[in-house]
């Protein structure tokens, strides 16, 4: 049992646990992280943006080549930017936002993190209906706005769910979503394996390939043909690398994974993030492609008039609604909890759950129209490019400040309710990369790269002439002592908390055998159907196979490893009711 919980210092009494550094008894590990990224960024819209490469047109090697380079530049930007910045402040980006620019900078941020995971949130909720759809015998939603009136039901409730979810059973959530990452992963690469003989067949006129050049062959032929949907030469490598590497500029440049690295031991855990870019969007961006193309092929028609519903059932059976509707669901509520946390800090005076609810609402009206999802590539790019100038205001003080002989925090120090250098900065930088946009200088994947260092200039710049080159002797050390405080007390609660035991039962290690072992019989009869498939015959005997115990198996891994995380997380936290 652990021991009373100490009582802050008075120069630290007024502060919120989020206002603090996290404490050096609450860091994690390597696979923390690695599970961590390996869950978030393997995700319903993956079977978006798989697709949308074979609707732009681009071609087997440059997807090969392009995804591989693009995604390998996100992981280093995540380890050479953001993870080192997290770990030696040991905050979050609002934390350290305000801390450097004021409450002005930081509503006016709040307000875009709102936009941001509001109209990601609508796309995801728009994909999981896309699965419920089909068991209504609903038509594909292929306009950007909705063309049945069941699918507006069907949206409002699946919307009204995810908006509850996130109100009241989010710790609950986040924990099923932590355990849904290798399911997906296997899921993901288990669809490609069942309809690769279908286009082979197709393309081939075999169920069966002999080599790694008639991939290459299926791929220019049927998947990635270099001919976009409207029949004109789609993108090259250079825009496939580019995408690969702004799909997540809002949380590497833009510095929004702060919040999850600051929990790291090292700054070299940004590695960590290759279980999400390589598992996760080379190989389930690859697999969603052909897929698409799959389904494309055995239902007779093309990519562009199928939504993620279609594909993951003719993939997967009904594991492909689970993967549709669980990818969705997930994803939404945790950036439906991340917009109503933004919000909540805006109108503070409501609770949380109110604002959520509000901001869950107009969530809910928007994935009405199905061009959320339909134009992912785009809104992800933009709102990495709406946040980048933030991170690049972060970086500059943080990185080149103490370099340039400028103090840190220094409109901190100078009690400024706002930094008129932060504010002018983050718009000047919007003119100049939406401007950029606008005159077409440039592919839009790379206008994150001259927007950031545009804003690295010019806030450094400004600041330097508002008192950021001036000396600050007292408010340092001040802070400094404030430092010192909070690390002691950080250390008495670590003392009274004590370590958290951890399950070793004979149990709890049956049910992770179980879901291990699902998860690999999955993966078996997937490669059985690929590899053991010579005939149109014995293919459609493999594939219904796989899709009967494929689903079978789905259900027995979620039971086993949800049971096991439950066990866990009772033993660690004896007193807390499992629903929570």
């Amino acid at each position: 049992m652990s021991a009373t919980a100490p009582s802050p210092p008075a120069s630290i009494a007024g502060l919120k646990p989020e206002q603090m550094p996290v404490a050096q008894h609450e860091l994690h590990g390597w696979t923390h992280f690695f599970g961590l990224y390996a869950g978030e960024h393997v995700a319903a819209t993956e079977f978006v943006i798989g697709a949308t490469f074979v609707a732009l047109g681009a071609t087997t090697s440059d997807i090969l080549l392009g995804l591989l380079i693009g995604n390998l530049l996100a992981i280093a930007s995540w380890t050479f930017i953001t993870a080192p910045i997290a770990v030696q402040t040991r905050l979050s980006l609002y934390t350290y936002l305000h801390k450097i620019a004021g409450d002005s900078m930081a509503d006016l941020y709040n307000w875009a993190n709102v936009l941001i995971f509001t109209v990601i949130s609508a796309a995801m909720i728009t994909v999981s209906s896309t699965a419920v759809r089909l068991l209504f015998d609903i038509p594909a939603q292929l306009q950007w706005y909705p063309t049945d009136g069941m699918f507006v039901l069907v949206v409002l409730g699946v919307g009204m769910i995810v908006v509850l979810v996130a109100m009241y059973g989010f710790n609950a959530v986040a924990e099923f979503s932590s355990i849904c990452g290798p399911w997906l992963v296997v899921m993901f690469t288990s669809g490609a394996l069942v309809l690769m003989p279908a286009l082979a067949e197709s393309v081939l006129g075999r169920t069966y390939l002999t080599g790694f050049r008639d991939f290459i062959t299926i791929g220019d032929r049927s998947i990635w043909t270099g001919i976009n949907s409207e029949g004109q030469p789609g993108v090259g490598l250079l825009e496939v690398i580019g995408f690969a590497w702004a799909a997540n500029t809002l949380t590497h440049f833009g510095l929004i994974d702060m919040a999850l690295f600051r929990y790291a031991k090292s700054w070299t855990y940004g590695i960590c993030t290759s279980a999400g870019m390589l598992f996760g969007h080379y190989i389930a961006w690859i697999a969603a492609g052909i897929m698409g193309a799959g389904t494309a092929a055995l239902l007779s028609t093309t990519i562009v008039e199928l939504d993620p519903g279609d594909v993951a059932y003719r993939a997967l059976g009904w594991s492909g609604y689970v993967i549709v509707i669980v990818a969705g669901w997930t994803t939404a509520n945790a950036n439906l909890y991340r917009a109503g946390l933004a919000a909540q800090a805006i109108f503070y005076n409501h609770s949380r759950g109110q604002v959520t609810f509000t901001v869950g609402c107009v969530t809910v009206l928007i994935a009405c129209f199905p061009f959320v999802f339909s134009q992912m590539l785009p809104l992800l790019t933009y709102a990495g490019l709406l946040v980048v100038p933030v991170g690049g205001i972060v970086f500059a003080e943080h990185v080149l400040f103490p370099r340039l002989g400028m103090t840190r925090y220094w409109a901190a120090y100078r009690k400024l309710s706002h930094s008129i250098p932060a504010i002018v900065s983050w718009a000047a930088g919007l003119v100049f990369g939406f401007g950029l946009n606008a005159l077409n200088v440039m592919s839009f994947f790379y206008l994150f790269l001259p927007t950031w260092v545009f804003t690295i200039i010019l806030y450094t710049i400004m600041a330097r002439a508002f008192g950021a080159a001036d000396d600050y002797p007292e408010p340092e050390a001040a802070e400094q002592q404030r430092a010192a405080d909070i690390k002691a007390y950080q250390a008495d609660l670590a003392a009274a908390e004590g370590e958290h035991p951890r399950d070793r039962s004979g149990l709890t290690r049956i049910l992770r055998a179980v879901a291990w072992t699902s998860l690999a019989v999955t993966l078996i009869l997937a490669i059985r159907v690929m590899f053991s498939s010579p005939n149109p015959i014995t293919y459609d005997s493999n594939a219904a196979t796989f899709h009967r115990w494929g689903f079978v198996c789905t259900l027995l891994y979620f039971a086993a490893a949800y049971w096991a995380l439950r066990r866990e997380k009772s033993l660690a936290h004896p007193h807390q009711s499992p629903s929570t």
